[in-house]
């Protein structure tokens, strides 16, 4: 029985007279790719002509670059907030050198940050398993605390600004994690789209595409535990997008200390590839669906970012992705998928 997920893509070609080239015609392909859940598109371009720059981590040690940070272990008891009593007993919620504290500039009623480690800077290797499970562990069982109480939004997420070009308003690694009435245009096209999957096909899109995708192979790079992990389709970032899909997880109430530690093993594989890649900075989210439904399964995006250069520190988000929402991508999902796959081997 042929898969009701369709992949479809529009290739096409510019033609002009190449200076490189003495002026001779030269034709470049680019691709347009249609979501198969969303049905929405992206550009794939410019290949090659974005490479990663590698940050010196050394400089953001440096006193005066670092300035005032509130998350370092000197100060951050007494220039940190609390939670009320009856959100989080003491104020705050603590495992090992992950701290959980409330968001100064909150998303929506419940929002927090977590600090991830004790140490201002953070190279890839240095996020390692045990502070990465400690510090999602604390988002989860807060998000799971504050799930049932009267009001509370009804979108669990988890997020992550890794490094400068990420966006993160401190380099000291945190992560945010709030309910919301309002989880983004993203998460709710997805959730949406989902439920219109399920309704028309009575069968799981998530689980689909786990299953479709391994049965291709070129954007499957494996599994870990009960997650599966893979390059999208349709990648939200320039240099990628790589994705964990956990089939079975409709809810955070669903998501267990077991799916906590199958997500960091495969983060930390997909670590060594940014490693490799001379990759230093990225975006994450983790999105929960709603309670007491079975078509929107738990799943976890992380997508590189970069200066396009590191003399202007040009960001790579641009009129494409501002005003026309559109993503671009200069790299191959399939090519991505060949050089992240190994990691999981």
């Amino acid at each position: 029985m042929a898969s009701p997920i369709n992949f479809e893509i529009r290739e096409g070609k510019g033609t002009f007279l190449d200076p490189r080239k003495g002026f001779e015609p030269f034709s470049e392909t680019f691709q347009v790719r249609i979501d198969p859940l969303t049905g929405r598109t992206g550009h794939l371009s410019h290949f090659g002509a974005i490479k990663p720059q590698k940050l010196d981590l050394d400089l953001y040690r440096r006193p005066e670059i670092k300035g005032f940070c509130p998350f370092c272990p000197d100060i951050r008891e007494k220039v940190t907030p609390k939670f009320p009593e009856d959100v989080i007993p003491g104020g705050r919620a603590k495992r090992n050198e992950a701290l959980l504290i409330p968001n100064l500039y909150p998303y929506d009623v419940y929002s927090g940050v977590i600090i991830m480690s004790d140490d201002h800077v953070v190279s890839l290797d240095g996020l390692t398993e045990r502070r990465l499970v400690d510090t999602v562990s604390l988002g989860v069982e807060f998000l799971k605390n504050v799930n049932g109480r009267n009001g509370a939004p009804p979108y669990p997420v988890i997020t992550w600004n890794y490094m400068p070009p990420s966006g993160g308003g401190l380099v000291h690694p945190h992560q945010q994690c709030f309910a919301t009435s309002y989880p983004g245009n993203q998460y709710t096209d997805e959730l949406r789209a989902s439920e219109s999957f399920y309704s028309d096909h009575r069968t799981n899109y998530w689980r689909e595409l786990v299953e479709e995708e391994a049965g291709i192979g070129k954007r499957y790079m494996g599994s870990v535990g009960s997650s599966h992990w893979l390059v999208s389709f349709v990648s939200l970032g320039v240099l990628g997008e790589i994705m964990c899909v956990f089939p079975e997880v409709f809810s955070i109430e669903d998501f267990t200390e077991t799916h906590i530690q199958d997500l960091v093993s495969g983060l930390v594989k997909t670590f060594s590839y940014f490693q490799a890649s001379d990759i230093s900075s990225f975006n994450t989210s983790l999105f929960f669906g709603p309670t007491e439904q079975k078509y929107f399964s738990t799943h976890f995006r992380i997508i590189p970012r970069t200066f396009l250069n590191m003399r202007d520190f040009a960001p790579d988000p641009n009129f494409l992705q501002m005003f026309l929402a559109e993503p671009v991508s200069v790299v191959m999902p399939e090519d991505v998928c060949t050089a992240a796959k190994r990691y999981f081997d």
